[in-house]
């Protein structure tokens, strides 16, 4: 049985612990509440937007000049990854991780046996667990979340873009936590690279559109948007997704505080039980002694 000392060190530990996942649970709740709403506001103007793209490609075959819609066979292949930067976040990050590597090893196996499969990582978790692996990982945005806003994924989004363009990489997959509730993050796969139609959009066709200027200009101009919002989309989804989960993993970090600070006062009454009748029955057997 450990002493009163060591107990009591214990007791003393935990609850300092519990102040501080406390502490972090109400820093997420308030983080979580600012970052709900970006995404929430972003996702109708993203779906319109994408809405659009598919009404404009289907009366227009301009879309097939533009160079990010170019269909190529996959041989080089660049996985764009959003972890977050910090931990405490319960399986966010080795969920993103996980599905990474199976979604590589399903649909690129080929091309990661030849060493042409890139990860470009948004966020340190994601970028310090692939280059402890020996993985190749593109120069990336290891700290995109303490300076998040849309010029900062832009910035992101034109490079991966650019590499595209000039035929580095022949597709590129994005994969980030999708923010749904607090305590629900879903993990999600997309295409980044070729922007096509993939018949999820569905175009609006019976909608009469005037276009100025033209349908060609407004196509090859909002190609290039769409694919920076969709990269900006995933930053923001993923920045509401880590809140949620820190806020949720702290919150039962705490309850298990509470337990366990139960069963060590529980231990130190029964410690400094023991030891009090120790200590009477010393007191009774030198009494005793002295009797004799």
């Amino acid at each position: 049985m450990a002493s009163l000392k060591e107990v009591r060190n214990r007791i003393a530990s935990v609850n300092s612990t519990m102040q501080i996942t406390k502490a972090m649970k109400m820093v997420s709740a308030a983080k979580l509440r600012r970052a709900q709403e970006k995404i929430t506001q972003l996702r109708p103007y993203s779906q319109k937007l994408n809405e659009l793209i598919a009404q404009v490609s289907e009366n227009t075959e301009v879309g097939a000049s533009s160079p990010y819609t170019q269909v190529r066979e996959v041989n080089k292949v660049l996985v764009v990854l959003v972890t977050s930067d910090r931990g405490l976040c319960g399986a966010f990050n080795s969920n993103i991780i996980k599905a990474a590597n199976a979604y590589i090893a399903e649909n690129y196996a080929a091309q990661q046996s030849k060493g042409n499969v890139t990860l470009f990582t948004l966020g340190k978790k994601g970028f310090e667990a692939f280059q402890r692996r020996g993985a190749a990982v593109n120069p990336s945005y290891t700290d995109i979340f303490s300076r998040l806003s849309f010029e900062t994924a832009k910035t992101a989004a034109e490079g991966i873009m650019e590499s595209f363009a000039e035929g580095l990489y022949d597709e590129v997959v994005l994969i980030y936590n999708e923010f749904k509730n607090v305590a629900t993050q879903i993990v999600r796969t997309e295409r980044m690279l070729p922007l096509v139609n993939d018949g999820k959009q569905e175009a609006t066709s019976n909608i009469d559109y005037i276009f100025e200027p033209s349908e060609e200009e407004i196509l090859l101009d909002l190609i290039p948007k769409a694919i920076k919002l969709q990269l900006f989309k995933a930053v923001l989804d993923s920045n509401a997704a880590e809140h949620g989960a820190r806020m949720t993993a702290m919150d039962k970090a705490t309850d298990n505080g509470g337990e366990l600070l139960k069963s060590l006062k529980i231990e130190y009454n029964r410690s400094r039980q023991a030891a009090i009748t120790t200590e009477i029955l010393e007191i009774v057997g030198g009494a005793e002694a002295l009797k004799n």
